[in-house]
């Protein structure tokens, strides 16, 4: 009972202690600060907390009652002179009162007295931190430093130089750290990150460039300088500088190619496939022998493949050239389940743009008889199958695999695919109750791209049946889509123009120009297209397809007839208009790169030659 009892008392007392501290801040919030005064000097002499004589101190300092606070001070002092921040304190009160010579004395004392521990030294330059004294700060990491060998303090240093807006010292205390111990890389690129890329200062970046040249020309052993400032040019997107970097240090470290794959990886993920071509020439000319051959070999490919056709720049002889390297490396690594993505590239290749369907399906169809494929792998050949046999027409063997698909991934990436191809071709014969029904399934996948059809083709159908009962506008519309899958786009846009002629006012209007615009960009008529896009965003802002449209129109105006100044309009259009679109990613990047924020390609002489 009596071990209960002093629980109980305990508790009241912790209870009472907190309601006392919560009144002494209300107090002390309200500017009450006799009252505030008071009540942390009691609370202080029952815990001897640092925390409520900070906040006393604070108060006789706002009361100007400096005689009190100097006659406290001392007295700590005397009875704990170990406590170093107390000497910061005394001073900080000499020096609200101009007395600055002795506030300097207090402070050069609390210096003086330091000695080899870590924590007394944080507290201290905490201490003058929240004094805002800064160069004290400084003095008390330096110190440390000196007294303690196995601690620089950099991050410390770095932490402060950030406080102070010193931008050049903190980044070169970050390098320092990693000069020490590599090991800290994730750590300082991490700072780095949160310092950088959500400052507004964009000085700090040029410093961070120019500090890691300096450090690679002046020490080009350590190569953390190197991958630090790869790093960096791969988050600013100037892949070409990250590409020279990275060649210099598999050349100096006579490594296998690694870093090199990765980055081509990366590049190609940015669409910036130039970038990642040379990188696998690089890998590739190291010979078959090299552990990264194959993989070069294969990506080396798709890369090319990408550039062509994201680009849509290209001539029958850039696509027959690319199907020969494709048979070429086929025959030197052979048909197996490590060169699958090649046998899916060339078909597509072959079927799409050399109109060799027939050699397509024939190549991939033996292509699901190579042992040790993954499911996975098995599953995108079925699907590219499916593309195929539409393009051909046979829209009952596209139906099967398709749905052979849906049926073994029900829930997975490749299964909603599927099925998003299988509702869209239901579309595209005229069963559009069945392909709605399905898309509304499809409209909660976890891809945004399958959603975001899935949704846009329902809401074509749903639409246009409400106020079309016969169906016959959503019927030829529906052609002219499946004629410009199949490449036929003579015939999808005299099918459009008939829609658009007999069927005037009709709510496809958008839907015929975005498809057309489509086709005109398929077929590189870059002007025609944008007119088209540009219409739709005027003349059907509020419309499903307007951020589309203004995204497309950026990206041609950007890179096909190659006015920055209006692309960064457009982009920074979208970026206002439609902040809830999907483009919005893509839009601002591209967006900061025309306005300039990423820098351009070094012209310091490197410490190696190429």
């Amino acid at each position: 009972m009596s071990g209960f009892i002093i629980f109980i008392l305990v508790a009241l007392i912790s209870f009472s202690q907190v309601n006392e501290s919560q009144l002494a801040l209300k107090y002390y919030q309200n500017k009450e600060f006799d009252k505030a005064a008071d009540v942390y000097l009691k609370l202080y002499e029952k815990q001897k907390s640092a925390y409520f004589y900070s906040y006393y101190i604070n108060c006789l300092l706002e009361l100007k009652d400096y005689e009190t606070a100097e006659k406290s001070l001392k007295k700590e002092i005397k009875k704990d002179p170990a406590n170093l921040s107390l000497y910061v304190d005394y001073g900080f009160v000499f020096k609200v009162q101009n007395y600055f010579a002795k506030a300097d004395e207090q402070f050069e004392t609390a210096i003086k007295n330091i000695y080899p521990d870590r924590q007394q030294i944080m507290n201290l330059a905490n201490a003058f931190i929240g004094k805002r004294e800064f160069d004290y700060a400084e003095m008390t990491y330096r110190k440390g430093q000196k007294l303690e060998k196995d601690y620089d303090y950099n991050m410390e240093l770095a932490n402060l130089y950030y406080i102070e807006r010193n931008y050049e010292a903190m980044i070169d205390e970050y390098l320092n750290l990693l000069e020490t111990d590599e090991n800290y890389i994730q750590t300082v690129q991490n700072r780095l990150q949160n310092v950088i890329y959500t400052s507004n200062d964009d000085s700090m970046l040029e410093i961070l460039k120019s500090s890691l040249i300096k450090r690679i020309q002046k020490s080009p052993d350590i190569s953390i300088f190197s991958e630090l400032l790869i790093w960096i040019y791969i988050q600013d997107n100037d892949f070409e500088n990250a590409l020279t970097y990275t060649i210099a240090i598999d050349k100096r470290k006579k490594e296998n190619g690694e870093r090199l794959i990765l980055l081509a990886r990366s590049a190609n993920t940015n669409e910036r496939f130039e970038i990642a071509i040379e990188a696998y020439k690089y890998v590739i000319s190291k010979g078959i022998d090299s552990e990264y051959y194959t993989d070069a070999k294969n990506e080396y490919l798709n890369s090319i493949y990408n550039k062509i056709t994201n680009s849509g720049i290209f001539t029958k002889i850039e696509i027959e050239d690319l199907e020969k390297s494709y048979l070429e490396t086929l025959d030197e690594l052979g048909k197996k389940s490590t060169t699958i993505s090649l046998i899916k590239e060339l078909a597509h290749l072959q079927g799409f743009y050399l109109h060799k369907v027939d050699s397509a399906i024939s190549l991939l169809e033996k292509s699901l008889e190579i042992p040790g494929v993954k499911p996975s792998n098995i599953s995108e050949c079925k699907i590219a199958l499916g593309d195929l046999y539409l393009l051909n027409n046979d829209v009952w063997a596209a139906t099967i695999f398709y749905g052979q698909v849906e049926k073994n991934d029900p829930n997975s990436l490749l299964g909603h695919e599927a099925k998003f191809k299988k509702a869209k071709l239901a579309y595209y014969v005229g069963d559009f109750q069945w392909a709605e029904a399905q898309l509304d399934v499809l409209k909660a996948s976890t891809s945004k791209l399958i959603s975001n059809d899935a949704f846009y083709l329902a809401s074509i159908i749903s639409d246009n049946l409400a106020l079309d009962t016969s169906e016959q506008a959503l019927k030829m519309y529906a052609r002219a889509d499946l004629l410009s899958f199949q490449r036929k786009d003579s015939l999808a846009m005299i099918t459009l123009d008939s829609l658009s002629e007999n069927f005037k006012t009709h709510s496809l209007a958008d839907d015929v120009l975005y498809l057309k615009a489509n086709i005109y960009t398929i077929s590189n008529n870059y002007l025609k297209a944008s007119e088209l896009y540009e219409k739709i965003y005027s003349d059907y802002s509020y419309d499903i397809l307007a951020d589309d449209a203004l995204y497309h129109l950026a990206i041609i105006t950007e890179e096909k007839i190659n006015d920055k100044e209006k692309a960064k309009q457009f982009y920074n259009d979208l970026l206002l208009k439609y902040p809830g679109s999907i483009f919005v990613s893509d839009s601002r990047q591209r967006y900061r790169k025309l306005r300039g924020d990423v820098l351009k390609k070094t012209e310091e002489k490197f410490f190696y030659d190429l």
